[in-house]
């Protein structure tokens, strides 16, 4: 995987299905979140059965009973998936440095007092709703595309990627000591 700038960190509120939840940490796990987390949430591993990474022990899980006890690192901007008129199609959003990524039960929408926590909101431009693990992964690798380094597409069927430059951080600095 390409090397990306920042963090993320991705959740879910209130959700019904614990084999969807499990099944979205696993991907997080894999695309290289720094935190997993719940609100409100009834999960574990044992009933999930689908997170056969067992993401929760291998990356930082949060589990909150509720919204008010929700503690994210400074400066780490909420981004709620749903599908709102106001939210920002997935393909036209510039994804934060530093996001927690939240997505709502599978039977409902995030809750009014999410909703309020939230920096931005983007929906993915499909035609009705999908499962939360798939929309979860879906966010997760636009983000990766967004602030990895990855070539260019081709412009065409036919043609190749066009390679990276070399990352440069700037010419050696020359030191010599001093008497």
């Amino acid at each position: 995987m390409a090397i990306s700038r920042g963090y993320f960190g991705i959740g879910v509120e209130g959700i019904s299905k614990p084999m969807n939840a499990g099944n979205l940490f696993r991907t997080a796990h894999a695309f290289g979140a720094s935190f997993v987390f719940t609100i409100g949430a009834d999960y574990s591993v044992r009933k999930a059965r689908s997170d056969t990474s067992v993401a929760p022990k291998n990356i930082p899980w949060y589990d909150y009973d509720n919204l008010e006890e929700m503690q994210l690192p400074k400066g780490c901007k909420i981004v709620g998936v749903e599908l709102l008129d106001e939210a920002t199609e997935l393909p036209s959003f510039f994804h934060p440095i530093s996001a927690a990524y939240v997505l709502g039960r599978e039977r409902g929408s995030l809750s009014p007092a999410m909703q309020e926590k939230c920096d931005y909101f983007i929906k993915i431009p499909t035609k009705f709703c999908l499962n939360v693990a798939t929309a979860g992964a879906i966010v997760m690798y636009d983000r990766i595309v967004t602030h990895g380094r990855f070539a260019r597409r081709p412009t065409g069927e036919l043609g190749t990627p066009e390679p990276l430059k070399a990352h440069v951080q700037g010419a050696p600095i020359k030191r010599r000591e001093t008497d």
